[in-house]
């Protein structure tokens, strides 16, 4: 009889009690997935005084960012003597939009867009501690005059991934007493604009910046160490915070709308009746997504691993750090547990792969911003893209996913824009230039900018939209 028991015991503890939470993950995380074979991707709507625009970032087109961390990063080795970026490229040139920008403006116009998210490089602004270029501030200026003079939205990202070399020896944002550098920077740079700028990002992605710089050593400075990522991670949001408080107390600073851009990226189970695919995705969704979300909520920040509780931060000012929340949103990864390695990303068999490798997920989409609309804040898509050299998948996926917007939208989803990664060709960190997201093909040898034929359907949304307005 004991035997019975216990046999009963073990069979609830290892089967049928895991094998409930299963059912309940499965239906309190479902796996969107939409019959495209039946849908008309054409049926959308947009809002009025939609902003429809595109995305560059400074050190990726401008050129010549010499005296940033990622300039130094490209010349480094590691430590098999290989190059850092896996092309063996550096950024050098890039598309020299510094010079060329008035083309580039040309090609937003051309495509109909009424917004342009750009970054400003801080290392330009600031090549040395405490001493400004005044010549920088005043190129951007003019590059801000002329989108305005083209009836076209500026949005100005302070913080895109580089920091001067002065800051990154410093330590940067791995130690918290760095941060006021950057809040002095950014002040600097808001009285310059403001007059003239709308729209500000204080930080892209920062889960990114801490994950791929300090848990895969994939961006510098190529650390490894977990407790790190979430330090780091703390502190870029701390800034955040401290940024969007001293501008709003500035002069232009209550008529300013001031958000942070989050990538989010669902982890989801490759095996979804399998716990132990479960608990890794759920893991690594909570760490790099949920921990900041709440933390903007509710100003508690908590950086955790099963049996790790990493990081703590509070800072009651987070809940009202945000007068929109920008959204960066690209794909989910499949992930699955394993013994040797702890988790490994994996595509299900039926995806439609990118050049970056990731599946084509426009279900995601929606999920994204059925998540982001937890925070209560107007929500702005400010990167979406697809790496297509190829350049066979760039219509679909546009429609798609412009679908998956307006579909939530249509739900109740506060959705004030949309900008598509990225205007052109560019340097993609870590890939160098294989990457082809642009909506225009650059020849790098004559800087000559092309509309792919794929681009197109960016185009026809957009005159779409404007016509059912």
């Amino acid at each position: 009889m004991l035997d019975w028991i216990l046999f009963f015991i073990v069979l609830w503890i290892v089967v049928v009690i895991p094998g409930l939470f299963v059912i309940w993950l499965n239906r309190r995380y479902p796996e969107e997935q939409w019959d495209w074979e039946w849908t008309d991707t054409t049926e959308v709507k947009f809002p009025e005084n939609f902003l429809w625009g595109v995305a560059t970032s400074a050190h990726q087109v401008e050129g010549d960012c010499t005296n940033n961390n990622w300039w130094a990063w490209e010349h480094a080795k590691n430590s098999r003597g290989a190059p850092r970026i896996k092309t063996g490229e550096i950024s050098g040139n890039a598309c020299e939009h510094w010079t060329r920008y008035q083309k580039d403006i040309a090609c937003v116009v051309e495509l109909g867009c009424n917004a342009y998210r750009f970054s400003i490089e801080w290392s330009k602004i600031e090549p040395m501690e405490n001493q400004f270029d005044q010549a920088a501030l005043t190129h951007y200026k003019t590059l801000i005059r002329e989108l305005r003079q083209q009836g076209i939205e500026p949005m100005v990202t302070l913080h895109h991934f580089t920091n001067p070399l002065w800051f990154e020896k410093l330590g940067a944002f791995e130690k918290k007493k760095n941060i006021h550098y950057f809040v002095r920077f950014a002040e600097k740079v808001f009285d310059e604009l403001q007059d003239q700028v709308t729209y500000w990002c204080t930080i892209n992605e920062p889960s990114v910046y801490a994950t791929m710089g300090y848990f895969r050593g994939e961006f510098p400075p190529g650390k490894r160490n977990i407790r790190k990522t979430g330090v780091v991670l703390r502190n870029l949001l701390e800034a955040h915070v401290q940024v969007y408080t001293a501008l709003k107390k500035r002069p232009g600073g209550k008529e300013a709308k001031i958000g942070l851009v989050k990538n989010l990226t669902q982890f989801d189970p490759i095996h979804r009746n399998f716990l132990l695919d479960w608990i890794v995705a759920r893991t690594l969704h909570k760490a790099f997504n949920t921990a900041v979300f709440q933390f903007l909520k509710t100003g508690r920040f908590r950086f955790s691993l099963p049996g790790l509780n990493l990081v703590r931060h509070y800072n009651g000012h987070a809940a009202r750090s945000n007068d929109f929340i920008g959204l960066n949103y690209y794909s989910h990864f499949n992930v699955k547990f394993s013994i040797r390695r702890g988790f490994v990303f994996q595509l299900h068999k039926d995806d439609v792969a990118t050049d970056m490798g990731y599946a084509m997920y426009p279900e995601g989409m929606y999920r994204a911003l059925h998540e982001l609309n937890g925070l209560g804040l107007p929500i702005i898509i400010t990167e979406n893209g697809i790496a297509d050299k190829r350049d066979d998948r760039r219509f679909l996926f546009i429609r798609t996913y412009l679908y998956a917007v307006s579909r939530a939208i249509e739900e109740g989803v506060d959705v004030r824009g949309y900008f598509y990664w990225s205007l052109m060709d560019n340097f993609e960190w870590a890939e160098g230039y294989a990457m082809k997201f642009g909506l225009y093909a650059v020849n790098f040898e004559t800087q000559e900018r092309t509309l792919r034929t794929g681009s197109e359907a960016y185009r026809m949304s957009i005159r779409e939209a404007a016509r059912e307005a």
